[in-house]
């Protein structure tokens, strides 16, 4: 099934990475240079300052060849990835590390958000967007049969195998994956010696400090894209996630985060962001509490020390 959507964007960063060395004499930025792409569906991009364009490109080529390895891993919709094999399968042999440690990150984020984060969701995903290609909407009796087969207590995962338990389980690790990516390649700039950094693959890493040696500034915006709230991120990770943040038909009504318990798209119009240690943290709980409210919610940040609820609408 082809993906007939994108991911909105909430964090109003235009560049993804920025590196402040190479300044003149009078602290202005000598050279900048720009890459733009994708990841998992979301738009990407690197500025790196104080770089020519051709003394990037070493950097820019590692980063590409990094991310194509991982869209292997966790793309979805990639029919030879290692997650779209799963799927099909239902058992995958000798999973990578970066598949075990973002399963088991997701098995502790199901246990401290009772399940609300739960990627087994997938069949309720498909049965929706099935339904929206036929033009209308899913049945009960397809949300009962797709929600039978959610449940985290399925998923079974070792170094030696990933395996499905129940035909027709299948997982989206698109509420943790793009954070996930988005830590490996700011991970991957730090190796190469850059030590102020912002990447924005979706999710935003901030390392040290931006322009005249200040934190990073990152915006937060609502549903229709104002600028709700700025905030300043040092050596930390934020991501933001909605139900409408991505939406699955035409009219704009079915949005993307499918509560497990019921089955059910969830359709608030609100807006969650959570800064975190790491961005695949940050990603997952923001997914999970946009399907819950109050005490909850707090339960689930103080799993997590260092985590924070940044902004809610």
């Amino acid at each position: 099934m082809k993906r007939g959507h994108t991911r909105r964007r909430f964090l109003s960063i235009t560049a993804a990475a920025a590196v402040l060395s190479g300044l003149g004499a009078e602290g202005a930025v000598a050279q900048t240079a720009f890459w733009r792409g994708s990841a998992l569906g979301a738009a990407a991009s690197i500025r790196l300052a104080g770089l020519s364009h051709d003394g990037a490109q070493p950097i820019f080529r590692a980063m590409e060849r990094e991310l194509i390895r991982l869209e292997n891993i966790f793309n979805l919709y990639r029919p030879d990835s290692e997650l779209a094999r799963l799927n099909e399968q239902g058992v995958l042999a000798y999973p990578s590390p970066e598949l075990l440690e973002v399963l088991s990150l997701s098995a502790r984020l199901n246990r401290a958000t009772e399940g609300a984060f739960d990627p087994t969701v997938q069949p309720l995903f498909a049965a929706s967007a099935r339904a929206v290609a036929e033009n209308r909407k899913p049945t009960e009796d397809e949300i009962a049969m797709a929600r039978s087969l959610v449940g985290w207590d399925q998923v079974r995962f070792d170094q030696s195998e990933v395996r499905l338990e129940g035909r027709g389980v299948a997982l989206t690790l698109n509420g943790i994956a793009q954070g996930y990516i988005t830590d490996r390649i700011a991970a991957l700039l730090k190796a190469r010696g850059l030590t102020d950094v912002l990447v924005d693959f979706g999710e935003v890493v901030a390392v040290g400090r931006g322009e005249n040696d200040r934190p990073w500034r990152v915006g937060i915006s609502d549903t229709d894209g104002t600028i709700q709230k700025r905030i300043l991120l040092t050596d930390r990770a934020i991501a933001t996630s909605s139900p409408r943040g991505t939406l699955l038909d035409p009219a704009g009504q079915l949005g993307h985060i499918f509560d497990p318990t019921t089955g059910i798209a969830a359709t608030s119009a609100s807006v969650i962001s959570v800064s975190a240690p790491r961005a695949d943290l940050a990603d997952g709980l923001s997914t999970a509490l946009s399907l819950m409210s109050g005490s909850r919610r707090a339960k689930a940040l103080d799993a997590f020390p260092g985590t924070s609820l940044e902004f809610d609408i």
